[in-house]
């Protein structure tokens, strides 16, 4: 049986991004939900704020100097996890 990706978001639990981190898990596994075996939210301190699919880094707050908006994290995650999958209105915003 084929291993799914997993996918994990680490967020600052002193910036209090528990709500937001959360939301976007929801999110990716509604839109993802045959593609992925796992969401995974994962405390973390200091400003932190990254998504990564199978240990590697597809989003980094510190790095872009903002958070991700959800059609641009779901196209990030998308091309990891199902390429060529149309997210339908997530990828006409592009």
């Amino acid at each position: 049986m084929k291993r799914l990706p997993r996918i994990e978001i680490e967020y600052c639990t002193q910036c209090r991004w528990l709500l937001r981190a959360g939301w976007m898990a929801q999110e990716l596994l509604t839109t993802f939900e045959a593609d992925v075996g796992e969401v995974s939210l994962v405390p973390g301190s200091g400003g932190i704020f990254e998504v990564r699919v199978d240990g590697q880094k597809v989003w980094s707050r510190k790095e872009h100097g903002r958070f991700p908006e959800l059609a641009e994290l779901k196209q990030l995650v998308r091309d990891r996890v199902a390429p060529g999958r149309d997210l339908g209105h997530s990828d006409r915003n592009r």
